[in-house]
């Protein structure tokens, strides 16, 4: 099996939400038990506050803000895609397509400007030195009900639960920023060893929806 090397991502919104995280989701109950040292330490130095293991939030579903904002932009912030495509799918289907943000060979500093619009969803990519990659349109793309994918090596795995057999994605409210959640996932099957450090997600301008299922510096520096 190939071996993983950590690769984190950022997602900055364009213009920031004034939903209240704390309030937006419930807690996970129970909490995942995870090696969580490895993220703990990440997050003690870009968003100091968070306890990853404690502070965990059932946020599976996404939807643009109330605001009507509808745009966002995604960040590669540090490490290369490691063969691994990453977008996003929509929440409800039973055997939901892969809208691509970020294809297999995107490298540190790629970044993705996001706008929901009329059912579809437009994509424009660019590289680490802000040179135009091109820009796709999915049509379809519900901006209420939508869910985070990460494929790679190991399989396809969703912010959903219930499509993994178990958790795939953790997600976090930053204490000093509210609408910002921070999405860390797993890329190999989920056990208590771990650190969900491999691929880590940002999240601004968006509200999550109620989860139907049975059960890294700041901002600013995402720009240079």
């Amino acid at each position: 099996m190939k071996k993983w090397v950590p690769s984190f991502l950022a997602i900055a919104a364009l213009v920031c939400a004034t939903t209240n995280a704390s309030a937006a989701f419930p807690l996970r109950s129970p909490q995942v038990a995870f090696n969580n040292g490895v993220l703990q330490g990440y997050f003690n130095v870009v968003d100091p506050g968070i306890a990853t293991n404690g502070g965990q939030l059932d946020a599976q579903i996404w939807a643009v803000a109330v605001t009507g904002n509808t745009d966002f932009t995604l960040v590669l912030k540090q490490g290369a895609g490691n063969a691994s495509s990453i977008g996003v799918y929509n929440g409800a289907a039973a055997s939901p397509p892969l809208y691509q943000v970020f294809p297999p060979a995107a490298v540190s500093g790629w970044y993705a400007t996001l706008h929901f619009a009329a059912g579809n969803l437009i994509v424009s990519l660019f590289d680490q030195n802000s040179v135009f990659q091109g820009q796709t349109t999915y049509l379809g793309v519900n901006q209420n009900d939508f869910g985070f994918y990460d494929a790679g090596p190991c399989g396809t795995w969703y912010s959903q639960d219930v499509r993994n057999g178990g958790p795939q994605m953790l997600a976090w409210a930053s204490p000093g920023t509210p609408g910002d959640y921070w999405l860390a996932f797993a890329p190999c099957h989920y056990n208590g060893n771990n650190t969900f450090a491999d691929l880590v997600i940002n999240v601004q301008s968006v509200k999550p929806t109620p989860v139907h299922s049975s059960t890294w510096g700041a901002v600013k520096g995402l720009y240079h």
